[in-house]
C-alpha cells in the first residue's frame, strides 16, 4: 500500500508552520498582542528564541510521525519511547532540549517510564482537558484515513485508534471526541470535495453522528455543539471565541479561524493572533490548513524560517 508523501508533508508542515509563528506570542493575551499583532515569523518572545523555533506541539507530532514511518503502523509503545526520547534526551526539537512542557503531558511519559504501560498512562481526571493529544494527533489522523481509503479500516477501528494514540497522554472522553473529530475533518479534507468549510462541516458532521451513535453517556459531546453548524458559528464575532488550554477553546479557536478566512496566510494569522495558547491554536489550525491549501501555499518566506526544516520533511516520507 502506497501512500502518498505530499499528504504527510502538507499536513505536518502545517502543524510546525503554525506552531512556530505562535511561539513568540505564547500566553500573551488578546489585548497583548492586538498591540503588536503577528504579521509574519519573528524571533524571541515568550521562550526567547530565535524566529522559526517550535515548541512541544512540533515535538511530539514529529516523534508521533518517526514512530509510523520506522514501524508503518501505530505502535503505543513505539510513540511512548520517543515522547521519553523528547521528554529526557531532548530528540525531536530544534535546540536538543525540550522545553514548553504540560503537566499532563510530563506526568503521563513519567508514569510510563514507571510502568511501562501505554494504555494506563494517559490522565482521566476532569482537570486532563488539556489540549495536549489534540495538538500532536496530526499524523495518526493521516495514517488512520490512509487504512480507510485503502479499505483496511473503518470509521470505528479508526477512532479506536485515534483515541488510543490521544489517551497515551489524556485520556478523558473529552479529549477523546475533540481528536475524533480532527480525525474526521482530516478524512473529508483529504477525500472530499467543495470548500474547506464544507468539507470540514461534512466530517464534523459524521463526527457527531458517530458519537451520538456510539457513546451511552453524551454529556461530554454537548461541549463541542457550537461546532455543529458551522455557517451559523462562522458568524461569531472574536469576543466570543475562547483560545485557552481548553481542548474545547483551543478546536473552536482553529476552526473558526479557517472558516472565516479564505487562505493558509490569512487563516494562521487570525489563528495566533486571538493570543494565549497560540502556539497551539495555530499547530491545530496549521494542520488542517496545510492539507487544505498544500504545502505549496504556506508563504516561502516562513518556511525558510523553520529550525530543522529539512530534518522535517525528510521525515515526512512516509511510506505505508
Amino acid at each position: 500500500m502506497a501512500a502518498n508523501t505530499k499528504i504527510w508533508m502538507n499536513g505536518i508542515m502545517g502543524v510546525v508552520t503554525g506552531d512556530a509563528l505562535g511561539c513568540p506570542v505564547q500566553f500573551e493575551s488578546r489585548d497583548e498582542v492586538a498591540r503588536h499583532p503577528v504579521t509574519g515569523m519573528r524571533g524571541f518572545g515568550t521562550f526567547n528564541l530565535p524566529e522559526g523555533s517550535w515548541t512541544d506541539d512540533s515535538s511530539l507530532t514529529i516523534a508521533l510521525l518517526d514512530s509510523i514511518r520506522r514501524s508503518g503502523k501505530i505502535d503505543l509503545d513505539g510513540i511512548m519511547i520517543n515522547f521519553m526520547k523528547w521528554l529526557y534526551d531532548g530528540e525531536f526539537t530544534p535546540y536538543g532540549q525540550s522545553y514548553d512542557i504540560g503537566r499532563g503531558t510530563m506526568q503521563a511519559i513519567d508514569r510510563y517510564k514507571r510502568n511501562r504501560n501505554a494504555k494506563k498512562c494517559g490522565g482521566d481526571e476532569e482537570w486532563n482537558n488539556g489540549n495536549g493529544s489534540l495538538m500532536r494527533i496530526m499524523p495518526a489522523c493521516i495514517y488512520c484515513s490512509v487504512m480507510e481509503s485503502s479499505g483496511m479500516y473503518s470509521d470505528r477501528d479508526a477512532i479506536e485508534v485515534i483515541h488510543s494514540v490521544g489517551s497515551l497522554t489524556h485520556a478523558h472522553i473529552r479529549s477523546n471526541i475533540a481528536c475524533g473529530l480532527y480525525f474526521f475533518m482530516v478524512k473529508q479534507i483529504l477525500t472530499g470535495e467543495g470548500s474547506l468549510q464544507e468539507r470540514m462541516q461534512k466530517g464534523l458532521t459524521q463526527g457527531f453522528t458517530f458519537y451520538e451513535s456510539c457513546l451511552s453517556d453524551k454529556d461530554d459531546l454537548h461541549y463541542y455543539n457550537r461546532l455543529k453548524d458551522l455557517s451559523d458559528f462562522k458568524t461569531l464575532p472574536a469576543d466570543k471565541i475562547k483560545s485557552s488550554g481548553y481542548v474545547v477553546d483551543a478546536l473552536e479557536a482553529a476552526v473558526w479561524s479557517l472558516i472565516t478566512t479564505d487562505c493558509f496566510e490569512k487563516a494562521l494569522l487570525k489563528a495566533v493572533n486571538l493570543g494565549d495558547d497560540t502556539d497551539t491554536v495555530g499547530a491545530i489550525a496549521g494542520g488542517l490548513a496545510g492539507l487544505y491549501y498544500g504545502y505549496e501555499s504556506i508563504p516561502e518566506a516562513w518556511l525558510s524560517s523553520i529550525k530543522r526544516r529539512e530534518w522535517i520533511e525528510d521525515m515526512c516520507q512516509v511510506q505505508l
